[in-house]
């Protein structure tokens, strides 16, 4: 999955490129299998379709629950990590009574409640909100506006552009500030300028949406919904598509801070930098042309349109905590119509993984100190060095790469560091005030001290111990301004490694995962990155040639895979990913191959030699059902294939897999030599 830093949606030259990836167990209660074979459809040929055969069976046990936009592997790990484990922690927590004001405990114990109340919720209606209503409401001018849009991007709430702080990609030890395009309820560009009947729906339903919210809330607008769709239509064209937020050198345009006011000059940049606590020199743009054309859409926008888009950002951003009526309208549109879940979760479910996404560190430390074995480690870091020896043997074997490039293709892989189950040092976050029947003030809090943190780096030496996620986080990430790959300690459980399985499953799945992590250095963006982290071409000029051709090679091959109908893979947007699960399945192999030499061939298992129980292993970790919708929002939105691709798609272009089952040359699952893609 391609997820975005803490510089925001706005920096693709600073993204994490992540897997949701795996590595040892926490201890289990039971003995997993390894691989059940009851997953299997034997009336369907692995050459032929491995996703089916592997997995058709478990599909049809396994349906989507109702909470669910999909259902797979990922899901089922991160719902017991959180309702079952993280639940365990907060319940327990919650029970308790004189939690000192500031400790850790305090704050997730009040939040819980705060949560669950909802009497005081639905008694205080949107009077939390208030405050900021009551900014908007006293709105004259294109200042006044921006002053209100500063103050609201430090509680989080969006606007047509906005600031974040990560290591600068071209000296990234030290902090820099990043702007960029924001402000689409829909998330991405395509929801506002596709034309088939699906995405045409979505914005029909969208305007209904703002409608209803706006009824429930009292505000007297006429027909905002298709006031707010119009205006976001209006500057989601100038925005760049999320094909383009790829280029780490197109994104990166340095400039002074005051050659803001030079590019969008009705826009007070001073004001709405000073509101978040921001202070620079120096901003790094993601794209001159939107602040410039965008410009000329704020100038030219009454503004009663942009206190009325304003009033729905701050609206929307705080639905889920409001009364009911809001948070199930919200649900409706953004859970069904979006993505296809069909009811909410429970409220103490959604209780728990709120005080998780509000409070997710201290909780952190509590998950690893009950879950997480040290001994976990070690292995781990044993299995991360056994890829990068053979990820150093494949750099050697390559054909189409220089010595010169090899070289430093082996000083970056070198210089790979990672970090396994949990920070070294926890941030103190006694600062944020959480109160009991207070749980919008305890979300903007929270907000505040996330803003805070984020401004006090600007300038300053890059922290290298931070963390991205969350120790109890299902998902694993690369991230390239480190040159470093993480595991984080939810995720290191089976079906991504089991102590009870076989060497093949295991490496089909968290040596996969591994190298997938270890291939995102080296796929079209982590490849633009040196061994420090820098955005620094370090490539012949023939071989970055040799190199996008493979890459154009595999993102036409993509492209023509059409998961529904209208609906192709965007292989330009996914093929970091793919690069990445080609990668890591071909290194995985070759270290499982590597380790059996001069050892004894294993026996089958349940009828399968070690080589189809490998590929076995890959197809289990990336098992899902997923909606119509889901499937829509995920082409549309995701740099990850989806799942039935991340399985099937890699496979035509592996010899290994083709001798793995006996393949045929014209099976499905085979590609001739001529199309087959090796890159590393």
């Amino acid at each position: 999955m391609y997820i975005q830093n803490p510089a925001g949606k706005w920096m693709a030259a600073g993204a994490i490129l992540a897997i949701c990836a795996a590595g040892p167990a926490i201890a289990q209660s039971k003995k997993i299998p390894a691989f059940d074979i009851s997953s299997i459809d034997r009336n369907l040929k692995p050459c032929a379709d491995f996703d089916g055969f592997s997995n058709e069976n478990w599909k049809k046990a396994n349906p989507i629950p109702g909470t669910e936009s999909k259902w797979g592997a990922f899901g089922i790990l991160d719902k017991e990590n959180k309702e079952v484990r993280i639940k365990g922690i907060i319940t327990e927590i919650a029970k308790r009574s004189g939690l000192a004001k500031g400790t850790e405990e305090q704050q997730i114990a009040d939040y819980y409640v705060s949560f669950l109340d909802t009497t005081t919720i639905e008694k205080r209606d949107i009077t939390p909100l208030k405050p900021y209503l009551d900014k908007i409401n006293a709105i004259r001018t294109l200042a006044d506006w921006a002053r209100v849009c500063g103050e609201l991007q430090e509680i989080g709430v969006n606007t047509w552009a906005g600031f974040a702080v990560a290591a600068d990609a071209r000296d990234s030890k030290m902090n820099a500030v990043y702007g960029g395009q924001d402000g689409l309820s829909l998330g991405e560009r395509s929801y506002y300028d596709r034309q088939d009947e699906a995405t045409q729906k979505v914005r029909e339903e969208f305007v209904k949406h703002i409608d209803k919210m706006f009824t429930m809330a009292g505000f007297k607008e006429k027909n905002p919904g298709k006031t707010i769709l119009d205006f976001e239509m209006s500057i989601a064209k100038l925005q760049l598509t999320n094909v383009e937020l790829r280029d780490p050198v197109k994104t990166y345009n340095k400039i002074g801070f005051g050659e803001l006011s030079m590019l969008a000059p009705d826009f007070d940049w001073n004001t709405f930098a000073a509101r978040q606590g921001i202070r620079t020199d120096t901003v790094i743009l993601q794209n001159k042309a939107y602040l410039s054309n965008g410009n000329k859409v704020i100038k030219a926008t009454p503004i009663e349109t942009l206190k009325t888009y304003t009033r729905f950002q701050l609206l929307t951003t705080f639905a889920g905590y409001l009364p009911k009526r809001f948070d199930d309208e919200n649900f409706h549109f953004f859970g069904t119509v979006v993505t296809g879940r069909k009811v909410q979760r429970p409220r103490i479910d959604r209780a728990i993984r709120s005080t998780d996404a509000v409070l997710g560190m201290p909780l952190g430390k509590l998950f690893v100190k009950k879950y997480f074995p040290e001994s976990s480690k070690q292995k781990v870091s044993e299995m991360i060095e056994n890829v990068r020896a053979v990820y150093g043997e494949r750099i050697d074997k390559l054909s189409w790469m220089s010595a010169t490039t090899k070289q430093m293709a082996h000083k970056k892989l070198a210089a790979f560091t990672y970090k396994i189950g949990y920070p070294d040092k926890w941030k103190d976050y006694s600062t944020i005030d959480i109160q009991k029947g207070r749980l919008v003030e305890n979300i903007i809090s929270a907000a505040k001290y996330h803003t805070n943190e984020r401004t006090k780096k600007i300038g300053k030496a890059v922290d290298k111990s931070e963390w991205l996620m969350t120790p109890q986080t299902v998902n694993a990430y690369y991230y390239p301004l480190n040159n470093e790959v993480v595991f984080p300690a939810g995720i290191l459980q089976p079906p991504f490694f089991n102590p009870d399985a076989d060497d093949a499953v295991n490496y089909g799945g968290i040596i996969a995962v591994i190298g997938h992590e270890f291939t995102h250095g080296f796929d079209d963006q982590g490849s633009q990155f040196d061994a420090e982290g820098n955005l620094k071409n370090w490539w012949t000029a023939d071989d970055r040639k040799n190199f996008e051709a493979l890459a154009k090679k595999y993102i036409d091959y993509f492209s023509s895979l059409e998961p529904l109908p209208g609906f192709k893979i965007n292989g330009a947007l996914t093929i970091g990913e793919n690069i990445a699960d080609l990668g890591g399945l071909t290194l995985a192999y070759h270290a499982l191959e590597k380790s059996l030499k001069g050892k004894p061939t294993p026996a089958p298992i349940d009828g399968f030699t070690w080589k189809q129980r490998f590929f076995l292993g890959w197809a289990q970790v990336w098992h899902a059902n997923i909606t119509d919708a889901g499937l829509r929002n995920q082409i549309q939105t995701d740099s990850h294939s989806p799942a039935r691709y991340r399985i099937n798609g890699p496979l035509p272009h592996m010899e290994e897999f083709a001798d793995a089952w006996s393949c045929g040359a014209d099976s499905k699952m085979v590609l001739p030599a001529a199309q087959r893609v090796v890159i590393w």
